[in-house]
């Protein structure tokens, strides 16, 4: 899975989480966990490997 697709499914899950009224922290760690959820099943990674993945790919979209 390449990285533009690991943000579609961050910022979906972000923009869910905020809408059903959930803090920006908390929001932040239900759309990694959602995208590294599908990064794993998609690429057969373990868990933290893919959960580590999404928070570097996550940062260095942020820092662009």
């Amino acid at each position: 899975m390449d990285a533009a697709a690991v943000m579609d499914i961050y910022d979906e899950a972000f923009d869910e989480a905020i809408a059903r009224g959930i803090a920006d922290c908390e929001a932040t760690r239900e759309a990694k966990t959602a995208a590294a959820m599908m990064l794993a099943a998609m690429d057969g990674l373990e868990d933290m490997a893919a959960y580590d993945q999404v928070e570097q790919v996550v940062q260095s979209n942020m820092l662009n």
